[in-house]
This record gives structure tokens, C-alpha cells and sequence, in this order.
């Protein structure tokens, strides 16, 4: 999912089947099972060709010519996972203390998948809290959602992260999972 990409995917009208209510409480509980580090419940999220990505440098770069903070497809979603389930992951030995705020949640859209159904597109504002020995860090940003449902269950098809402060360098990156 490069920016170009993302442009020239067509908007649709929200698909039908999608609750403002239910989208919501996914949302919550995507949050809560990070930051409880719930990493198998986390992992279980996601949709075989799932795609998570922090840009770097800007909201709109392009992750394949440009660095960014993570770009990870399904295959390396669960290679992190399995890396911070050993808890020798020296940035998370102890893990963070996190506590996730998301907010401003919008239905924005609904976008083709390559199985010719209709992905719901979401938008949200998030605040969180990481607390660790050395001090607290407060971080910020929008995270834009592709959801769909699969044997009547919401999944995670597709996570971008555009923290406010992308251009700056990051201490930590343990809230980021």
C-alpha cells in the first residue's frame, strides 16, 4: 500500500453491515489487548493479508522508495509477535506501561478488497501513555482502519499510524507493538 495506491483506490459509500457502535468497540479492544500486551489476542486480529504501517517523515510517503517506522505485512505481524513473546525483546524487558485513548472514530469509506468484497475504511484520532523507568512519553496521532468481516467477526485488514511528530526520531517504540 504505497500513497499512490491508497489515491488511486476509489472511494466507496460505506458498506452496509457496519455499526458505528460495533466498529468502535473493535477499535477498544484492539487497544486494550496491546496495551495489555495481550499479543496472541492481538495477533488474532488480523486478516491473512494484512498490512500495518507507521510512516516516517510524513503521512503520505511511499513505504517502498522511503524508511518507515514499520511495514509489515501478515507474515512479519507474527514474527513480532513471536519475538516479544519471548520477552527478551530488549526494548520491552519490562514491557511498557500503556494506556490507549482513541477518539474522533469516523466511518469514512468502504474500499475493494481483492476477494471483490468491500473493506470498511475507518478514521481515528488516538492519545497514549507510555510509562516506563526512565519517565513517561505521551504520544499522538490518527490511525486510519480497514476492517472487514470475516465469519461474521470484525478483522483487521490494514492499520496506518501517522504519529503527529513523524518526522522527529522516536526513543521507544514498544507502544507500537
Amino acid at each position: 500500500m504505497t500513497a499512490g495506491t491508497e489515491a488511486r483506490e476509489a472511494a466507496e459509500p460505506v458498506p452496509d453491515g457496519f455499526d458505528l457502535r460495533d466498529v468502535e468497540q473493535f477499535l477498544y479492544r484492539e487497544a486494550r489487548l496491546t496495551d495489555e500486551h495481550d499479543y496472541d489476542g492481538w495477533e488474532a486480529l488480523w486478516t491473512d493479508d494484512a498490512l500495518y504501517w507507521v510512516p516516517a517523515g510524513g503521512a503520505d510517503i511511499d513505504p517502498v522508495t522511503r524508511v518507515s517506522v514499520i511495514y509489515d505485512n501478515r507474515s512479519r505481524i507474527a514474527t513480532r509477535m513471536k519475538q516479544l513473546r519471548t520477552g527478551k525483546r530488549y526494548a520491552q524487558a519490562p514491557p511498557s506501561n500503556l494506556r490507549r485513548l482513541i477518539s474522533n472514530v469516523e466511518l469514512l469509506c468502504g474500499r475493494r478488497n481483492a476477494d471483490g468484497g468491500v473493506d470498511l475504511e475507518v478514521g481515528a484520532n488516538f492519545l497514549v501513555l507510555e510509562s516506563r523507568a526512565r519517565g513517561n512519553e505521551l504520544w499522538g496521532g490518527r490511525t486510519t482502519y480497514r476492517l472487514r468481516r470475516v465469519d461474521g467477526e470484525l478483522r483487521l485488514v490494514r492499520k496506518k499510524v501517522v504519529l503527529v511528530d513523524n518526522d522527529k526520531a522516536l526513543p521507544t517504540m514498544g507502544f507500537l507493538v
